[in-house]
Order: structure tokens, then C-alpha cells, then sequence
């Protein structure tokens, strides 16, 4: 079986669908690999480097499309392109089915194949197949830097011998793959980072990269998890409440990125004209829903402006595109995935399992039919953790009685256990010399107080104490040996216990403090 590859034609457009380190594990699988001459030069792979990777370069796409039997390429392809597709023929690429149903049929009419990358399942067996989170992953990261070249200070905050810069306060709005890349970016870079989804299981991740969760105060809060992983479109109160927040956080933020997104649909429109407004000259919106309209009102897709109030919006539809050697890699390596579950066999012939949940999923076109929209896998997507109501923080007067609750628990205890201890004493004082009287007293005193020390102690510090104690018990050995030969039975018999459990004590220590040692020590 021959897999290629063709040029991308959009102007804007500088990835590949094959790369030479891709191509090697494509002929691994046992099939012969050719390219269209210059498909990779703008994402930085030459075609000599094709060649040494043992794939034959061709002079333009038609060649490559009259002789590969699966062609690989990002963008959905053209008219001109799609005419060129034979019977039998499998073409993976982005597609968007939504948006052009004309080239879906065109495809099935010229009985073609044709598998979306854009839809590929999102179950677990899936995710090195998931192209979207791939590119995604680097949208959200390109967004920060985009931001930071436009932003007139540093995203940390810096004390200098010049003066003093606050760190930049960023703004992330949905933290789906793309989001939370861009939250790791800017905490990375220093920021302060505040992030917003309507999905409430993303908090904890939020939080866990570093950055405040904006939490919605609103009564008949929904949950906005759709299926997949995507947020659902949400009901017009919840979206009120939403605005309401982000008209709070426009004054303050320095940098909003926004990537709401939801399948099938337009951007939803999260900020509006009168949240630029309020923002502060110099400000930077980084719209990476840009290309489904835009989360921003101001946005202008493709193009990057600057508002009257000194505000950039930045609404480029390209962000992969300019990192194009990653995008490239990433998203060859996807292509590469779904090559070795089309051909199982060690022939290498395309198996097009319509049973399969991935490859089902993703095929929108064959044997003559269109085959979109897929049924639902029989393997669940990523399921949505379930709603966590978000703590009530107490009022001062339930902190004040937990507080005399506890002081008088701890305070009965301890009362009880001195009680206890004084009509012991006096029990064993009617029987006992006052010699042993006075060592028993200092004891108890001794063992009352290490306990009420050593148990008020973190027990994140009982390791950093190990030595202290292990000297402590040094200086009951030596005051035990000094005891033992005082001639009375119980003094005696309480120095040899004494000496057991210090020497117990010693060697655990040391022991454990040679354990810790050795983890530290290189093999």
C-alpha cells in the first residue's frame, strides 16, 4: 500500500501531513511512502530530508494523488483536489462535515473515503489519534506568546533597582485542552492567572496549574458539560450571570484569552464591546475562536486591531500554522496512529472496520455514501466528573462555637487524664518508698509533657525531629543506667524498660534515617 501526502494550499497555511520522522514509522508498518515536492519546506523539512527517510518525492499533486492509495493532508481539501480522488481511495484530513457538506457529497460520489480528523471520537483509546487536542495544545500556548508580544510588560512581577512591575493579570475563558495550555503558559511566564469554564470538574485542574477558578454565584447554576469533553450551550440567565462576571474582571485583567467553543455552532459571545471599553490602554484579547466568529465582539477573524481605548484584539485563525514544525510533528504523528488502525494486517491492506468506534467515528464518506453524522460509540466518551457544590464558608459565629466545642473537649481530656493520674499516684504513695515516689513523679511529669509537645507537632516535621529525639533518648539510657543500680526492685525494673524502649527508639531512627539517605543516593 503506497501513503501520501500533498501540499496545503491556503496561503496562511505552513503544516504537512507527513513528516520525514513520520514517513519512517509509516514504512515500518510496511508501506511505501511519497510526497509532493516542496509539501514540507514552509514547516521546515526539505525534500532531501524526505528523501533520506526513504520517501520518493513527486513533482506535484497529482502525481501523488494518481499514485498513493490513502492521501494525508491538514486543511479540508479543494475542489480541484477533491476531483482528483478515484474510487477506493482513502483521504484523511481536516474536513469540518458541518461546514461543507457540498465537498462530503462530492467525495461520496466520487466513492472515495474520507476520515475527519476533526472527528475523531474523544474516548480514551482515541487520544493519540485526537488531532484537535493536538493542535489545541499549541493554539493555547502560541495565544500566550502572541499576548506577550503585544503586552507592554513582563508577565512576571520584578522588583528592580529601576522601580517595581507588577505581574500581568491574565484572564482565560474556557479551560478545555487549548485553555489549559495557556493557564500553564502564563503561570509559567509569572502571571496572576484567573480561568472561567461552565464545565465545574475543570476546577481542580485550574487550581492544581496554579490558577484561581472563577466561581459563578448563580442560584440555578447548570451544568455546562456536554459530551466529548465540550461545554453545552447554556440557558440565557446562566450566559447573564456569565457577562455579569466578566464586566467585574475587564477593569482588572491585563490579558484575556478566550477559547469557548461549542460543536456545530458559532462561538458563543463572551465578551462584548462594553467589557473592551472598560479594559486599560494596552490591554491584550487573544480571540482563538476566531474562526467560528469569535468570543470577543470586536473580533475581526484573521487580523489583528488595535480599539480607540488602546486595546489589541488579536484574532488570528493560524495559531498551529506559526509554530508549524510542532503542529507538523504532532499532527503527523495523530495521521501516523490512524495509518496503523486502518492496516492491522501485516499485508498492509486498509481495513475500514465500520465497527470500530475510532475509525467509524471519523469516516463521514464511503463506498459511495455519506456516512455522517456517526452513531454514538459504544464505548462512552470521557465522562464529566459530577457536580461538587462548592463549600459555604462558615459565619463567624459557627467558627466561634467549633471553636469552644473543641477547647472544651480537649480541656475535659485532659482534666480527666491528670485526675486519673493523681489517684494513681496516691494509691501507689500509701505502698512506695518516698525515694520512689520522686522518681515515679518525675516520670510521669516527663512523660506528660513530652507527649503534649511531640503530638502538637506537623506531622510533615516528625522526620526533620528524628535526630532530637534520638539525642533524648540518649539521655534517658544514660539516666537509666545511673538508676539501675539503686537496689530497689520497681526502680530497678523501670530502668531496664527505660533502656529497651530508648534503644528501640535509637535503632529505629537510625534506620529509618538510613533509608531516607539511600534515596537520595544515585545507583
Amino acid at each position: 500500500m503506497t501513503f501520501g501526502a500533498i501540499a496545503e494550499r491556503a496561503e496562511d497555511e505552513a503544516r504537512v501531513a507527513m513528516t520525514p520522522a513520520s514517513a519512517e514509522q509509516i514504512r515500518k508498518l510496511g508501506h511505501d511512502c511519497v510526497i509532493e515536492a516542496g509539501a514540507g519546506r514552509r514547516a521546515g523539512f526539505d525534500d532531501d530530508a524526505y528523501r533520506t527517510a526513504g520517501v520518493e518525492v513527486l513533482p506535484d499533486a497529482a502525481a501523488v494523488l494518481a499514485r498513493a492509495d490513502v492521501v494525508a493532508k491538514v486543511r479540508p481539501p479543494t475542489e480541484a483536489e477533491m476531483d482528483m480522488l478515484r474510487e477506493g481511495q482513502t483521504l484523511i484530513a481536516f474536513f469540518y462535515p458541518a461546514e461543507n457538506e457540498a465537498l462530503m457529497k462530492r467525495a461520496a460520489e466520487r466513492g472515495a473515503t474520507v476520515l475527519a480528523m476533526d472527528m475523531v471520537p474523544r474516548i480514551s483509546r482515541a487520544q493519540k489519534m485526537d488531532a484537535l487536542s493536538s493542535m489545541a495544545n499549541i493554539a493555547g500556548y502560541r495565544a500566550v506568546i502572541e499576548a506577550g508580544a503585544n503586552f507592554g510588560r513582563f508577565f512576571t512581577g520584578q522588583v528592580t533597582a529601576a522601580g517595581k512591575v507588577p505581574p500581568a493579570e491574565v484572564l482565560v475563558v474556557g479551560a478545555g485542552v487549548a485553555g489549559l495550555a495557556a493557564i500553564g503558559t502564563a503561570t509559567s511566564l509569572g502571571a496572576i492567572v484567573r480561568a472561567f469554564d461552565v464545565r465545574p470538574e475543570v476546577a481542580e485542574q485550574i487550581e492544581s496549574m496554579g490558577a484561581e477558578f472563577l466561581f459563578l454565584d448563580f442560584e440555578d447554576n447548570q451544568d455546562g458539560s456536554g459530551t466529548g469533553g465540550y461545554a453545552a450551550p447554556s440557558s440565557p440567565e446562566f450566559r447573564e450571570a456569565q457577562l455579569k462576571l466578566f464586566r467585574e474582571q475587564a477593569p482588572e485583567v491585563d490579558i484575556v484569552i478566550t477559547t469557548a467553543l461549542i460543536p456545530n455552532r458559532e462561538a458563543p459571545e463572551l465578551w462584548t464591546a462594553d467589557m473592551v471599553a472598560a479594559m486599560k490602554p494596552g490591554s491584550v484579547i487573544v480571540d482563538l475562536a476566531a474562526e467560528k466568529g469569535g468570543n470577543c465582539k470586536l473580533t475581526v477573524k484573521g487580523e489583528k486591531i488595535v480599539t480607540d481605548n488602546g486595546v489589541t484584539i488579536i484574532g488570528y485563525t493560524d495559531f498551529p500554522s506559526r509554530m508549524a514544525a510542532q503542529a507538523s510533528t504532532l499532527y503527523s504523528n495523530n495521521v501516523r496512529h490512524m495509518m496503523a488502525d486502518l492496516t492491522p494486517g501485516k499485508d498492509g491492506t486498509v481495513v475500514q472496520n465500520m465497527d470500530d468506534d475510532v475509525i467509524r467515528g471519523a469516516t463521514i464518506a464511503h463506498e459511495g455514501a455519506v456516512t455522517w453524522p456517526p452513531p454514538k460509540p459504544k464505548v462512552a466518551a470521557i465522562a464529566a466528573a459530577p457536580r461538587k457544590a462548592k463549600p459555604r464558608d462558615p459565619t463567624p459565629e459557627e467558627k466561634r462555637a467549633h471553636e469552644v466545642a473543641t477547647f472544651r473537649a480537649a480541656t475535659k481530656r485532659q482534666v480527666t487524664l491528670l485526675v486519673v493520674g493523681a489517684v494513681l499516684l496516691m494509691i501507689v504513695g500509701n505502698y512506695a518508698p518516698p525515694s520512689f515516689m520522686s522518681h515515679l513523679i518525675v516520670f510521669a511529669l516527663a512523660c506528660f509533657v513530652g507527649f503534649q509537645v511531640i503530638w502538637g507537632v506537623s506531622h510533615s516535621l516528625h522526620t526533620p525531629l528524628m535526630a532530637v529525639t534520638n539525642a533524648i533518648s540518649g539521655i534517658i539510657i544514660v539516666g537509666a543506667l545511673l538508676q539501675i543500680g539503686a537496689g530497689n526492685f520497681w526502680v530497678v525494673l523501670l530502668s531496664l524498660i527505660a533502656v529497651l524502649i530508648a534503644s528501640i527508639n535509637i535503632v529505629g531512627g537510625f534506620l529509618v534515617t538510613r533509608r531516607m539517605l539511600a534515596m537520595f543516593q544515585k545507583s
